[in-house]
Order: structure tokens, then sequence, then C-alpha cells
């Protein structure tokens, strides 16, 4: 786990993929390194300081998810993503606002196996060699000569030779199965048949109840008859390829304590999890005494989970105390002191992000890791062809976008991929066809691409 960053360094890691919005990144390069600190103290006073939750206020497309999700793949913690308008009051038919809590247990139950799974891969490699080595050479059945029982009272006479025989053929299969062995190293017998048995999953009866208020319900009770229920096998017959994976993965879950995986998932998702609360805005706004369900109801609900308490999943009982709640929202038609006065205290840090400016967008296109010039320039180069941005045309780019965004609703950084696959859309369908090396986009190419979207100004149809 990569706790330890310093403030500086999470922000320097962060601007490789997101373009400005320094106070946000700042913020939540604090609330991680305060956890660090957390640890760091004695136990009486590590369970007496929680997280200080954090609420962004910004337009939809400025990197309010993106920032969270980066975080949490930065320091290895486990992040689940939900929107707030997917919960319903307790009481009436949809999610309740503890499924977030399950869903972040099993995300981490998930990263904490694969890592174990990922320390016992060269145990489970080398049981797996000797199991396809087994299905390449199997061991020959012993038939037994005696034609009825009181032949074994009278049997001692002439079963050396019987002995000797069965010592020979198992001599035969070692040698066998050690020439197998060798050729399997060196990569021989890969498209050699193979017959495994593979664990055959049926369709669960509760997948139904998924989305809905009883769907915990509906796991518990599949976990209890799921044990009384045996697991029904199916055979395959694979190339020793396919069948190494599987049987890799086989032999790796034997060797993995799952008792462990779960205490230690349940431990990292209490004391490092991350949830992202989307949309928060849209369950904000004025009483009112319509007959529907209650947004108000919503964020009481959600108001136990961001102070404390206890969530049972089916791995066990867990704690919000300390997780880190991230709540984020546009706040167009309400304002955050829309929200209840006790779930605006629970979110003690706010940070406005501003809207994206032409020079964002030149950088967008340009400087991150994985900036979308440089995507676009990859795909196009499997076909053989080397696409170059000019200063210029990435400028031109960035004005487009901005006045697009001006003109019409402001989706923010979304609105480059809009416009990068109206441009090169022509390029893209003609490139498995043409033998051209390189194409340099120029303003010129880019004004004449996207004349229509720039002179008409009725743009639905190139709008997300």
């Amino acid at each position: 786990m990569g706790m330890n960053y310093t403030p500086k360094q999470i922000v320097n890691q962060l601007d490789n993929y997101i373009i400005g919005q320094t106070s946000a990144k700042k913020s939540v390069a604090v609330a991680l390194r305060n956890r660090y600190r957390r640890t760091l103290l004695d136990e009486k006073l590590k369970d007496e300081i929680v997280p200080k939750n954090i609420l962004m206020i910004g337009p939809t497309g400025v990197g309010k998810t993106e920032i969270a999700r980066r975080l949490a793949r930065l320091v290895g913690a486990p992040f689940v993503k939900v929107e707030a308008t997917k919960f319903t009051e307790v009481g009436y038919v949809g999610r309740d606002v503890e499924s977030m809590v399950r869903d972040l247990v099993e995300m981490s139950l998930r990263m904490v196996k694969e890592e174990k799974m990922n320390e016992v891969m060269d145990k489970a490699k080398e049981s797996a060699e000797k199991k396809l080595v087994k299905l390449l050479v199997p061991q020959v059945k012993k038939q037994s000569t005696m034609s009825n029982p009181f032949e074994m009272l009278f049997s001692g006479q002439g079963s050396n030779s019987t002995n000797d025989d069965d010592g020979e053929k198992d001599e035969e299969i070692r040698n066998k199965r050690s020439r197998v062995a060798h050729q399997l190293a060196m990569g021989e017998l890969e498209d050699r048949i193979v017959t495994i048995e593979i664990e055959e999953i049926p369709p669960s009866m509760f997948d139904l109840l998924q989305g809905s208020g009883i769907e915990q319900m509906g796991m518990n009770m599949q976990d209890a008859l799921g044990q009384f229920m045996p697991k029904k096998k199916k055979k395959r017959k694979l190339p020793v390829s396919e069948a190494r994976k599987i049987l890799i993965q086989q032999e790796a879950q034997k060797l993995v304590d799952m008792e462990e995986v779960s205490q230690e998932a349940i431990n990292r998702a209490e004391q490092s999890g991350i949830i992202f609360i989307d949309e928060i805005d849209k369950v904000a706004g004025k009483h009112d005494n319509s007959p529907n369900v209650s947004r108000e109801g919503v964020q009481r609900d959600i108001l136990p989970i961001v102070e404390g308490s206890t969530v049972v999943t089916k791995h066990g009982p867990v704690k919000t105390d300390h997780m880190l709640f991230i709540a984020a929202g546009a706040f167009h038609m309400a304002k955050p002191s829309d929200l209840i006065p006790e779930l605006q205290g629970r979110f003690p840090i706010r940070v406005e992000l501003e809207k994206l400016t032409v020079e964002d967008f030149v950088r967008i296109l340009s400087e991150p890791s994985n900036a979308l010039l440089k995507q676009y320039q990859a795909l196009l180069k499997t076909e053989g062809i080397n696409v170059v941005f000019t200063d210029k045309a990435v400028n031109r780019l960035a004005e487009i976008a901005y006045q697009v965004n001006q003109e019409t609703d402001n989706i923010g950084a979304r609105r480059l991929h809009t416009i990068l696959e109206k441009l090169l859309e022509d390029l893209s369908f003609e490139a498995p066809d043409v033998s051209l090396e390189t194409v340099e986009i120029t303003p010129e190419y880019v004004d004449q691409k996207l004349s229509t979207i720039v002179k008409n100004k009725d743009l639905s149809q190139f709008i997300l």
C-alpha cells in the first residue's frame, strides 16, 4: 500500500492524469496523508480521529470522479462509485444505502484475493504442471486377476510375478511422465487436447433480487443453501495452453485461505476504503408535500453510514467509522445548503472545481499520460498510419470544444471525445484500405472536418 505518499507526491501523481483543479487535488492529498498519520498514533487516540469527508462542487466533465478514482488506484485502496439517485428510502422498492458498503467489501475482497493468489502463483503453476503431466500420461488401472473371492485364499503362489509386472508398468509410466514434463517445459505440447473437470456454476435463482431492498437476504439464503447442495462438475476438452490457465487458477484457489482473505478485506475496507457518492445534488431540495419517494429520506439514510455505523455483510459486520466519503455534484438546480444540515456537517471540506478554459483543453489533449491525442494516434498506428497533430491544430480543437460547450450544454472535457471522433471519423473508416504513412492534422483540416459543428448551432446530433 502506498499510503505514505506526501501530499506533494500525491498531487504530482494526479497531475499525470488530471489537468488543473489544484485545490481539489490538495484536499484529497491532505485527507489521504491524514490517514497515514493516523496509523502512526497509539490505539486510544487512533479510534478518536475520523476522516474529514469531502464535498466536490463543479459541473460535469471537470475531473471530480477521476480525481477520486486515481487517488484510490494510487494507494491500492478499495474504491466504489455510486450514484445517490440510485438509492431509495427504506421501505420503498430499490437499493438501500447500505449496499454501497457491501459493494466496497466485495471490491476489497477481490483485491485481497488477487494479491494472495499472486503470492502463491509459483506453487500453483508447479502443481498445475504436475496435473497436466498426469492428464497426458494417466495411471493405468490395475485389473484384478482374481475370478472369485476364494482365490484370495490360494493366491500366495504367482503373486511375485504380478508384483514384478506392476513395478515395470509403474517404472514405464514414470519415464513417460518425465519425458512429457520436459516436452511441456519446452512448449511442445501446447496444442494437445486434454480433458479437465471444471466446477459448474448454476444460474442463481436470487439474481432477480439484485437491485431490490432484499438483495442481502437473497445472498445470505443462497450461501446457506449452497452448503447443502453438492457442487456439480463438468468435463471439458481443451488444448494444454487453455487447460493450464484453468488449472493454475484452481490450484491457486486451493492454496488461498478464504477466511483470512475475508478478514483482511473487511479490515482494508474499514481502514482505507473510499466511497464516492456522485449526483448528491439530485437528492438535495426543498421540503415538499408530493407523494413521490422522499429525497430527504435518502439523505437521512445516508447520514448514519457517513457518520459511522456497522453494516452487516455476508462476510461479516463492517464498521464505516474510518471510511473516506467523497460526495460530488454539479449543484445547478440546488445549493449545498439545500442538503439537510446534519449531512452538510458530515462533509466539512468543500472544494469548488473550476470550469475548463481553452488553455485547459489544450493541456488535456496533449499533456496527461493517457491524453486523448496519444490514444487516437496509438489506435491508428495499428493500421500503419502515423497521425501528427500540429500545435495550431491542437489549439483550434480546444477552441472549438470550448465554443460548443459555451453555446450548448457544458459537458466539460467529455466534449473532446465528441470533437475528436468527428474529426477522425473518415480517416478511421478508410484507414485499413489506404496506403498512407503519415497524416498531418492542420488547423485547415480541423476546420474542414468540423465545419458543420462550428457553423450549425443546433448541435443536437453531436451532443452526448
